[in-house]
């Protein structure tokens, strides 16, 4: 039976990413994502939020492209896979558990604001990043063969179609 670990997060950055380097030149980002709900309370009827925070790490390209553009306070979203961990508090002694989430893809999400382009035309998002697959790409849509005649294809009830479908 196949498993799944999936993460997604969309919360705001908690701090500046902080990049270093492996001894193997493989770049590394960890910056903290703080996720919020609110909830009314039973009793009093106040709202109450309840804000979580979260330990992201990025590898390789995704890591450096963080550096650049993640910075504290910006909405993020991030989709990866949880990662446990221990280590010993050196002050206690005593042994903790630690919670990752290992980032394969990014969108920066709000406003163009600090990105060097102004902030014209309302914002919107920016571009998404994910971590370049292993497999290697297909070849540009021009170097694919032109499709048959129609007369030479099988009728697939779709011939009036337009074939420049945006998606």
């Amino acid at each position: 039976m196949a498993s799944v670990n999936k993460v997604i997060l969309v919360g705001n950055c908690g701090r500046d990413p902080e990049i270093r380097y492996l001894p193997s030149g493989q770049a590394v980002a960890n910056v903290s994502v703080a996720t919020s709900s609110r909830r009314k309370d039973k009793n009093s009827g106040e709202m109450i939020e309840d804000t979580q925070w979260h330990r992201v790490t990025f590898y390789d390209r995704l890591a450096e492209i963080a550096g650049e553009y993640v910075k504290k306070g910006r909405p993020i979203y991030v989709e990866g896979r949880l990662k446990y961990g221990t280590y010993v508090d050196k002050a206690t002694g005593v042994e903790k558990n630690t919670v990752d989430i290992i980032a394969t893809e990014m969108q920066l999400l709000g406003g163009r604001e600090g990105m060097g382009g102004g902030d014209e035309g309302g914002g919107g998002g920016s571009g998404g990043y994910s971590r370049p697959a292993a497999a290697p790409r297909q070849a540009p849509p021009a170097a694919r063969p032109a499709p048959a005649p129609a007369a030479a294809r099988p009728a697939s009830g779709f011939d009036d179609m337009d074939d420049d479908i945006p998606f």
